[in-house]
């Protein structure tokens, strides 16, 4: 297969993005086109919107693209999902379709040239490739150290990730088809594609500023993206409790014992300052424990649901097809 050539599926997820898909529906096509004209890939290749359950018009403006031009092609969820649960259906939806998808943004932040070594990479023999990014010149100071520390926290907490990669990544059919055995419901793929295994490369890439409209990740919604990353690949939070608890056992004991003996030589002083702090210092520490544990209890209640973790109400080709 990879000696022919290759159909290729870009997965582009969006949500609300009315003001920047006009200008950047072009840049995709015109990549697409380059890449078919110098024989990279087939005319069979596809640029697949999946809309998010936008309320302005992206669905509308994505009907028109795909009513204008053959390889623009778009799918719509019945609801908003969240970025990662959009990502995956346009990766579920394309790998019966195509040899080769690669996921990116529709913001134009990501270099799109990137696509043509990602694809050399795949010829290596490397059936996933990361987009990287080279540098965070265009980054604030406070976003770029919170974007560093998210990384080397997640490796801390024995989550698999690349450093400084995101979701613009190709991934061929044959690790797609692994990758549906994955049912989780409580998505970080940036973690996950990991899991699968299969070589893999690299491919470095400058981010530019975002072209038209506002960022769809707040920095509640890099926390909340972290914390999902977290509890859903590594159980070392409550190990760490384990270990925490542990140690307070063994001070307290010590405390026990001291108390004990202060008693026996009576030379014990009541104090309301030094109660009320290890009163609050253990309730504080049991309240945030049972708060983790929690966490992971609500998470394997969702999981044990098994919901679907996407709803396709609308695409604009016949799926038979």
């Amino acid at each position: 297969m990879k000696n022919s050539l290759l159909i290729l599926y870009i997965i582009i997820p969006c949500y609300n993005e009315e003001q920047v898909l006009p200008i950047t529906a072009p840049q995709f096509h015109d990549k697409l086109s380059q890449m078919i004209q110098n024989n990279v890939i087939s005319d069979e290749s596809r640029i697949m919107f999946v809309n998010d359950g936008s309320k302005d018009s992206t669905w509308t403006i994505i009907k028109n693209l795909a009513e204008s031009d053959s390889h623009y092609i778009g799918i719509s969820q019945s609801r908003n999902r969240g970025h990662q649960n959009a990502v995956l259906a346009g990766l579920m939806e394309a790998k019966d379709h195509c040899d080769i998808t690669i996921s990116i943004d529709c913001d134009g932040q990501d270099d799109i040239n990137a696509m043509d070594q990602m694809v050399e990479e795949y010829k290596k023999g490397y059936e996933v490739v990361y987009g990287v990014r080279s540098k965070r010149d265009t980054d604030t100071f406070f976003k770029r150290f919170t974007a560093e520390s998210f990384y080397k926290l997640l490796n801390m907490m024995g989550v698999e990730v690349v450093y400084n990669h995101a979701d613009y990544r190709l991934i061929s059919t044959r690790v797609l088809q692994e990758f549906s055995e994955f049912h989780e419901v409580n998505l970080f793929l940036r973690g996950m594609v990991p899991l699968v295994g299969f070589p893999y490369s690299t491919v470095y890439y400058e981010r530019h500023e975002r072209l038209a409209g506002d960022s769809h990740y707040p920095l509640s919604k890099m926390l909340a993206l972290a914390f999902d990353g977290i509890t859903s690949l590594s159980i070392k939070p409550i190990r760490i409790i384990t270990v925490f608890g542990f140690t307070v056992t063994i001070i307290s004991f010590i405390g026990i014992l001291w108390a004990i003996i202060g008693w026996i030589a009576r030379t014990t002083v009541s104090g309301w300052a030094s109660l009320i702090c290890i009163v609050c210092f253990f309730g504080g520490s049991i309240l945030l424990a049972l708060g983790i544990i929690g966490e992971y209890v609500g998470k394997t209640y969702i999981e044990t649901k098994a919901r679907p973790r996407y709803i396709i109400s609308e695409r604009t080709y016949d799926v038979e097809k």
